[in-house]
């Protein structure tokens, strides 16, 4: 429209009829930008950020898990939680459990941890990720990941990252294989601590034992990762036990048949006087206790490295874990 027009009474109705909708959607503009940046304002304020939680935090998995297991080669110092420490953690974890996230961050809080969701690039599967805020003492005292979602029907553990080279990557790799897991780490090289006080497997006053704990009162079933040595005492790719307990369990004869039909030499140690067998090991001593399935897996260097035969126990493993996945568990 020419300048000229703009002096006309025609004009000048005609721009009134065409320029009223233009005003009023430049004044709704108007508003909801001002309320957009209200908002912006409230959601960086401290009291709203609760009512509106992040996005999931998007990671590779696998990395994340072993990035954290093996910062135990660093051998960093190592204090045990203490009684009070375990107990808030135990019930933050028992909360998350039982799905109450809220109810879990908040407790969690007490002892310097928090909850965060993970959603893996690769699969798309989410968890939700129990860990330290700080990188303090309480980032040695190690950290659950639970699959997000959905009940939580049977965790793997791994109790000396680095020390048993390769149990933290294959832990994780269960962990993404099958739905419905937990995978509890330690945080610490079982020799970082004042005598053996690093040494989760055999101590009752660690958070990884707090932890596991609350998945063995859910009677959730438990696979422990270890590793050993091959030599000639040891001629075997893997050692299983049921810990405490000298009886054979279904699941343990199970995984042994599974194992030995990929062509793994399996000691088992409810049938015969089998190395490591995991006697001593709480876990497996509390296990017994409560009448919850357990597993003590020793596995040698070759079933846990980049081989055929890591990824042949590494199946065998998964079958077992499938298994108790779809179980008709609360």
């Amino acid at each position: 429209m020419s300048p000229t027009n703009l002096h006309t009474s025609n004009a000048a109705s005609r721009r009134w009829f065409v320029t009223r909708p233009s005003l009023f959607l430049h004044i709704l503009g108007v508003l909801c930008v001002s309320l957009a940046m209200a908002g912006c304002r409230l959601s960086t304020s401290g009291g709203d950020v609760t009512a509106h939680p992040k996005s999931p935090e998007l990671v590779d998995f696998d990395r994340r898990v072993v990035d954290y297991a093996r910062r135990a080669a660093e051998r960093a110092p190592y204090t045990p939680p203490s009684a009070a420490d375990r107990a808030r953690l135990a019930l933050g974890v028992g909360s998350l459990l039982d799905g109450d996230r809220s109810g879990a961050e908040r407790l969690l809080a007490a002892v310097g941890f928090r909850v965060t969701r993970l959603t893996d690039a690769v699969s798309g599967r989410r968890y939700d990720e129990v860990a330290a805020r700080e990188q303090g003492p309480e980032a040695r005292w190690g950290r659950l990941y639970v699959s997000a979602g959905a009940a939580v029907r049977w965790s793997v553990q791994v109790p000396h990252p680095v020390s048993d080279r390769d149990t933290e990557a294959l832990g994780a790799h269960l962990m993404e294989g099958t739905p419905h897991g937990a995978l509890v780490l330690a945080g610490a090289h079982r020799t970082a601590g004042r005598g053996d006080a690093a040494d989760v497997a055999h101590r009752t006053d660690s958070a990884f034992h707090a932890i596991v704990l609350e998945l063995q009162k859910r009677d959730l079933p438990g696979i422990q990762l270890h590793g050993f040595a091959k030599n000639g005492s040891r001629p075997y790719d893997a050692i299983l036990s049921t810990g405490a307990a000298r009886t054979a369990s279904r699941d343990a004869t199970a995984l042994a048949d599974l194992m030995e039909g990929r062509a793994l030499r399996v000691c088992r140690g409810w049938s015969a006087p089998c190395p490591l067998e995991g006697a001593t090991n709480a876990q497996g001593r509390s296990a017994q206790r409560r009448g919850t399935p357990f597993l003590h897996v020793e596995l040698a260097p070759r079933t846990r490295a980049d081989t055929p035969a890591a990824d042949r126990a590494q199946a065998a493993l998964a079958t077992l874990l499938a298994t108790w996945s779809d179980a008709d568990r609360p």
